[in-house]
């Protein structure tokens, strides 16, 4: 009598993974007779082993030996008027895939474009930026201040300028600027004047602290500071303050205030009433 054996057919499982490569279709198992097909990624390509494989009988697939290897770019061009500050490379001597170059231009010369490139895919290099030479106008003093600069025939890129006050006047803007790309410069600084406070003898709030106008601020305060006045809220006899600043010469005081006067010596100034 025959004896027969059974025959068992294995399903293979999710194929190995290759550096650098996808399978399509992937699945987690594979009946006998269906094919999968491996392909680099993109930036890569194949440089040795089979790409097509059949699922065999037996449920395991045969050795792959493919290797997916990065594309290689040329070595970089260097733009005019400019250096190559680094060049990041993955292989030594070589550029590939995903490297990339940093540019710097040359002193007085801007960058335009983004100073770094990078090796593609198709195995060219990104749009290399462009450095041209940039000039800003001579800066213009403000009134009642100076600037100063480089002694130079022309002003370039980069280049600053120094701005500064005469006695009593503030500075509105940075103390440095600097000629910007588009050949203009980063600010327009302008110089501002002080204030004469309208009120011969008032007690107020300076900087946190009580003074006297009479005493502490005769000469008045700078562009841009703030005083505070002391008011009487007459209905409840306290006191409250209210700021007044001054800007390029000029303060408003508040309203509120009333200017206490040395011959009503019966009556008390808002500054010594208690706060409300």
């Amino acid at each position: 009598m025959k004896i027969l054996f059974p025959y068992f057919v294995s399903a293979c499982p999710r194929p190995p993974e290759i550096p650098f490569s996808i399978v399509v279709p992937l699945k987690f198992s594979y009946e006998p007779g269906e094919t999968i097909v491996y392909s680099c990624k993109p930036g890569y390509v194949a440089q040795t082993g089979m790409r097509r494989f059949t699922c065999p009988l037996t449920g395991f697939w045969p050795i792959n030996s493919l290797k997916c290897k990065p594309i290689i770019c040329p070595p970089p061009s260097i733009p005019n008027f400019a250096t190559l500050k680094l060049l990041k490379s993955s292989v030594e001597n070589s550029s590939s895939y995903q490297d990339t170059a940093v540019f710097d231009c040359l002193p007085h010369y801007a960058m335009f474009g983004n100073d770094t490139i990078r090796c593609t895919e198709h195995g060219n290099w990104t749009e290399l930026p462009e450095c041209r030479e940039v000039k800003c106008p001579f800066p213009t003093r403000p009134d009642n201040g100076f600037v100063n600069y480089p002694a130079n025939h022309a002003l370039f890129y980069k280049d600053k300028a120094i701005y500064g006050c005469h006695e009593t006047y503030v500075l509105d803007g940075p103390e440095e600027v600097e000629c910007g790309k588009f050949g203009t410069w980063s600010a327009s600084p302008t110089c501002k004047a002080s204030c004469k406070i309208p009120v011969k003898k008032a007690t107020v709030l300076y900087k946190g602290q009580k003074v006297t106008i009479q005493d502490n601020l005769k000469n008045g305060i700078l562009h841009g500071e703030v005083i505070s006045f002391f008011c009487k809220n007459k209905e409840r006899k306290c006191s409250y303050t209210e700021d007044a600043q001054c800007l390029d010469g000029n303060i408003e005081i508040p309203k509120c205030f009333k200017e206490h006067s040395s011959w009503a010596f019966w009556k008390s100034d808002a500054a010594s009433k208690q706060p409300c």
